[in-house]
């Protein structure tokens, strides 16, 4: 007795070529979008006192990277349903200013924090102080990927989103330990590969911390959504 055929466009080899094309084109557009800025932070030397205009160069990323997470999200498994581009530019459409209601003062106080550490010596202020302060910097950027998601795929007031940004940090702690590893990895990449080579990776890792990122959205899906 034969098998039952497998319709076209939902077996394995068409799911992976689906997740390929998905993966090109969202990163592409990430590329496209935030273009802008990342040329800038290319010409900008590695002095501390750049950091403010770095701040300025990244400003369009936040934006950009809400879009692809929503483009990655509601991506189809079936070759001959794909339309990454249309729901990239959805994403953006919809996400760019919450996004950005979000990300610029994060950027703002990370950009502060590693101001300050580039300058710690004249602050005569205790070695221990630095510490306190990388560590609320990293803290900020594992509250970042948890806002990241959220603004990117539900419709919050900035002020709720942040504070159930805040709750899942410790919440999930699998999640929050996710984005910590790919934080890391991507900060080792940019130092290893630059920071040009390093954003070819941006959708991978983006769809990694979607991944990881699956019980926060279950769980705001069944808790505070209709």
């Amino acid at each position: 007795m034969s098998a039952p055929a497998v319709p076209f466009g939902t077996g394995p080899l068409s799911r992976a070529a689906a997740l390929i094309h998905t993966l090109l084109t969202v990163e592409v557009l990430l590329l496209a979008t935030a273009a802008p800025g990342l040329a800038g932070l290319l010409l900008l030397g590695p002095d501390p006192s750049n950091l403010p205009l770095a701040a300025l160069c990244l400003l369009p990323l936040g934006p950009a990277v809400s879009a692809a997470v929503y483009a990655l999200h509601h991506r189809s498994r079936d070759l001959t349903d794909l339309h990454p581009a249309r729901a990239f530019l959805r994403g953006w459409r919809l996400n760019a200013v919450p996004a950005l209601r979000l990300w610029a003062p994060l950027l703002g106080w990370l950009t502060l924090i590693a101001f300050t550490l580039t300058h710690f010596t004249a602050t005569g202020l205790p070695r221990w102080w630095a510490a306190l302060l990388a560590a609320t910097g990293a803290g900020a950027l594992l509250w970042g990927a948890h806002a990241l998601l959220l603004t990117s795929l539900f419709t919050f007031r900035a002020r709720d989103t942040a504070r159930l940004a805040a709750w899942f940090l410790l919440r999930h702690g699998r999640t929050t330990l996710a984005a910590a590893s790919l934080t890391v990895l991507a900060g080792a990449l940019t130092v290893l590969l630059g920071e040009a080579l390093a954003a070819v990776a941006a959708a991978p890792l983006l769809l990694s911390l979607l991944h990881a990122g699956r019980p926060v959205i279950a769980e705001t899906e069944r808790e505070f959504t209709a």
